[in-house]
């Protein structure tokens, strides 16, 4: 199938925001996008399927980085490894300190993320966040592509925009914004950490074409988005997608917000 993405990113700068807590967000322009993988991509796996015409109907502010230790701590006055130190991969010797420096992503459960964004919005009554549907954050995450990446297809370029195929015993997360940023200016979308979004998880997409889809009503398990920086290049394609349980704290999944003007 081919399609050509219709979007008003191609006729004006990316826009930035900063709010008042100093968190940095990027304008993603209302347009029209493929969602998934085609069912001849070799690549691909059934829980990316089918490939569907998606319109995101109204722009909307998303975070540039992934929300990071500090602004966790700063919203919710402890460090985010004081609610996932039971995570058991926390023992292994130094991963505790590889991965809970303050411009590192906050590693937490979707619940918790819930928690953070439940207080941010108390602190900031001028404005609504919350986490990015599942078509929204592929839709940013593609800005503007229909390749594997973001950037091409070429798995060589990964280590230019991606954190990725670290081992336990060495690998963490690393600080956002270090590589290059995708073309709509968002940074770490492939590797570093998984980022949690709204959707239940389901095991393929509907065929059909939708606007501004909000996913399932219910289901057992979130959906999470990006790869991270222990996984492979499958993981970090931009229409790859996995479940986890809305009560899992990771040692790899965090989240990265909206914010509604």
């Amino acid at each position: 199938m081919t399609f050509s993405i219709t979007t008003a990113a191609f006729a004006h700068a990316v826009q930035h925001y900063t709010n008042t807590i100093g968190m940095e967000f990027v304008e993603i322009p209302a347009g029209t996008f493929l969602m998934g993988s085609a069912a001849d991509d070799p690549q691909a796996y059934d829980v990316e399927k089918a490939q569907h015409q998606v319109t995101i109907s109204k722009a909307f502010y998303i975070g540039k980085y992934e929300v990071t230790q500090a602004e966790w701590e700063k919203i919710m006055g402890e460090p985010p490894y004081q609610r996932t130190r039971s995570n058991p991969y926390y023992q292994l010797p130094g991963m505790k300190e590889r991965i809970t420096r303050p411009n590192h992503p906050a590693t937490v459960s979707w619940n918790d993320a819930q928690a953070f964004l439940n207080r941010l919005n108390q602190l900031d009554a001028d404005h609504h966040y919350r986490l990015p549907t599942e078509a929204e954050w592929e839709y940013a995450a593609r800005a503007g592509s229909q390749t594997a990446y973001s950037f091409g297809d070429n798995e060589q370029e990964l280590g230019n925009y991606a954190w990725f195929g670290e081992d336990f015993s060495r690998g963490g997360t690393h600080p956002v914004g270090q590589k290059r940023p995708n073309p709509w200016g968002l940074y770490d979308v492939h590797g570093n950490a998984w980022e949690w979004v709204n959707d239940w998880f389901t095991s393929r997409h509907s065929p059909t074409a939708q606007t501004d889809p909000q996913g399932a009503p219910s289901g057992r398990d979130k959906t999470v988005r990006g790869g991270s920086w222990h996984n492979t290049a499958t993981s970090w394609r931009s229409a790859f997608r996995k479940p986890y349980s809305p009560d899992y704290r990771g040692i790899s999944i965090g989240f990265r917000i909206v914010m509604e003007k």
